[in-house]
């Protein structure tokens, strides 16, 4: 339903227009840090005290997810129902990471059973890969890995590979190429030794522009090293559903790994896309990132309003977005293996939530996704925090760090939790007086703290678990399709007019004057 239309959200409207309360205040009650912080199981400490909230806050916000339906919508993925409507897809990330076996059927078909049997053949190729018994085309082991990909191929196991890099193979060098620049395939291929590199292309459909036209040089570049076209069998492998492009291509069955329509780009980590992380990882512990994701699935779908971390953040998301006005969120890892994970976010929350259009086909009349965007602490500190402590924006923050690091610098550690501890809550109370208005800080600035035990393959895939789930409560009240990206779409279609035109001699097609200018430019000086 439009969300507008519900009595909490008129509700929250009255509220938020009377809401003066300063979290100098808020927090001087201890009771209110012991209502509003989830410790869950040994592995997570969630606080989100600092926030402009009370009780009626909270209330409201409850309700508000009780009259859209939130938890039934959750259910409803879960169990397989077609909410991708505008692509007629279910939605089953979620089973990627499922160890019951227990049937679970779409259109007839079990995809538990399916999503086990190809994590258990990426496990016996990665296992293989780690342990030598799969070698190169000259008989050599592979100790450089480069995948290929973009979006959702990209950014996810690039961003968990980093996160994760103290629990990974260092004698196996792990790259990513994305961009199809060439200056991105270019760098990469000059620090690889071909009789050992193991190239992973990873697109569903096997014919997203950037990934082929990045794969297509790389195996020309591997057989102009080799000097034999059939080193591409053993030195390339796909992760697609489309087996007839792959091979064509050159790829071998027992090479490819496939995932399935009910998967993500964007979700996609937990499948055949995951597999430069369990070349890294290992199998082992590529599970346990498996289930770190799981017992936040069960988390999100069993626990109660007041104690469910992903709704929580939903809907402290939503107060900000739609009754207090801000219109970005940062994240904030202190942890520098966390570097990339901002990045992530940013097509995670963005892509899905980026809508202005409801599910009935209408736009809508209220703010969806915020802008996401974040680096690690402390460099943050030393850059854009001036902004967050004194700007004229509301930014709401998230703040994420671990008690134990990944290091033995421990030294090191006391001051960066020092830094996080210091920075929320300088946000939080601020300075009211100084002897100069430039050193004064209002404060009231709302972060949520998410302190792990310690940052393991299980704790990252709780975490981004978390941020997966709170994507769906919030695309699900704002009554949007968070599953689908066709804004990504056009831009795509308009590159592939435009391409032919840039290579070519024939008259430019129907632009725009600018985009007709600029093309004409571009061709003038690439032609001499």
């Amino acid at each position: 339903m439009n969300p507008t239309k519900t009595r909490a959200w008129q509700a929250l409207e009255a509220h938020s227009s009377s809401f003066n309360l300063h979290l100098r205040d808020l927090l001087t009650d201890p009771a209110r840090v012991s209502a509003q912080t989830i410790r869950l199981d040994d592995l997570l400490l969630f606080d989100y005290s600092k926030h402009r909230v009370t009780e009626e806050t909270l209330g409201l916000l409850e309700q508000l997810f009780v009259e859209t339906g939130a938890a039934e919508g959750f259910q409803a993925m879960l169990r397989g129902d077609k909410i991708n409507a505008t692509e007629g897809r279910a939605v089953l990330h979620t089973a990627l990471r499922d160890p019951r076996t227990e049937p679970l059927l779409v259109d007839g078909v079990d995809v538990r059973a399916l999503a086990s049997g190809e994590r258990h053949r990426m496990y016996a190729f990665a296992d293989a890969v780690r342990a030598g018994r799969k070698r190169g085309h000259t008989g050599l082991r592979f100790n450089h890995i480069v995948n290929i990909g973009i979006g959702g191929s990209d950014l996810g196991p690039r961003m968990a590979y980093e996160a994760l890099k103290p629990f990974s193979d260092r004698d196996l060098q792990i790259h990513f190429v994305s961009n199809v620049d060439g200056a991105d395939l270019h760098e990469c291929l000059r620090q690889l030794d071909p009789e050992r590199t193991l190239f992973l292309v990873a697109s569903k459909t096997f014919t997203t522009q950037e990934t082929m036209a990045n794969a297509e040089a790389a195996r020309a570049w591997l057989i102009q090293q080799l000097g034999d076209p059939a080193c591409t069998e053993k030195h390339f492998v796909a992760l697609s559903t489309n087996a007839e492009k792959v091979a064509a291509f050159g790829i071998t069955p027992e090479h490819t790994f496939g995932f399935w329509d009910w998967v993500g780009g964007r979700y996609s980590v937990w499948s055949a896309i995951g597999m430069p992380l369990c070349i890294a990882l290992g199998s082992e512990q590529f599970q346990s990132f498996l289930d770190g994701a799981h017992r936040i699935d069960r988390h999100a779908a069993e626990a109660p309003f007041r104690q469910n971390i992903p709704q929580i953040m939903a809907a402290l998301g939503i107060w900000y977005r739609n009754f207090l006005g801000a219109s970005s969120h940062a994240v904030l890892p202190y942890d520098q293996y966390l570097h990339r994970f901002a990045a992530y976010l940013q097509q995670a929350d963005m892509e899905s939530n980026g809508k202005s259009v409801d599910r009935d086909g209408n736009r809508v009349t209220y703010a969806t996704g915020p802008v996401v965007w974040g680096e690690p602490g402390t460099n943050g500190q030393h850059a854009f925090y001036q902004l967050i402590h004194q700007g004229t924006e509301l930014i709401p923050s998230d703040f994420i760090a671990s008690v134990h690091p990944q290091h033995p610098l421990h030294a090191h550690h006391a001051k960066l939790l020092s830094n996080f501890l210091a920075q929320t809550e300088a946000l939080a109370l601020g300075r009211p007086t100084a002897p100069t208005p430039y050193k004064v800080f209002e404060g009231n600035k709302p972060t949520s703290t998410f302190l792990f035990d310690a940052l393991t393959p299980y704790a990252l895939g709780a975490l981004i678990a978390l941020y997966e789930h709170k994507i769906f409560f919030q695309g699900h009240v704002w009554n949007i399709y968070p599953y689908d990206q066709w804004g990504v779409e056009l831009g795509k279609e308009m590159a592939n007019i435009v391409l032919p035109e840039l290579e070519g001699d024939g008259p430019i097609g129907t632009h725009d004057a600018s985009t007709a200018a600029l093309i004409a430019h571009v061709r003038g000086l690439q032609q001499g």
